[in-house]
């Protein structure tokens, strides 16, 4: 099978990076509206509340599927799915932020989100750095 192709969920991306920046800080910029903005597209904060729609900037629409505090949210984007985690890193001050896209239509597209996801890693680093 090739390289992110999965038997359940297609053709999938993860991109991922450790912060100098404690868990918390990162999970409240990344949930938060500069935050949401930013990686999804969106305005305002993000909805928590499982079954919430929103919408971007571009009109890509879809709904939150899960929403743990301080850990993880995991919601539709148009026909994909997308999860954003924020894990402790090795020290207190220390954060990883994982971007993960699943139910990508072809190999093609999954190198254009690999693209665009560390191009948002990027701009969120620079962010909170």
């Amino acid at each position: 099978m090739p390289t992110g192709l999965t038997q359940d969920a297609g053709w999938e991306i993860g991109v991922s990076r450790t912060i100098q920046q404690p868990p918390q800080a990162v999970w409240e910029f990344i949930t938060g509206p500069e935050g949401v903005s930013l990686w999804l597209g969106a305005e305002g904060p993000l909805p928590t509340e499982k079954g919430a729609p929103y919408r971007t900037a571009d009109g890509t629409e879809g709904e939150i599927r899960s929403y743990r505090p301080g850990d993880r949210v995991r919601l539709t984007h148009g026909t994909s799915t997308v999860q954003v985690t924020v894990t402790p890193g090795s020290s207190d001050d220390r954060a990883v932020l994982r971007f993960h896209q699943e139910r990508l239509a072809s190999a093609e597209e999954r190198e254009e989100r690999r693209t665009h996801w560390k191009a948002v890693m990027d701009r969120v680093v620079a962010e909170l750095t």
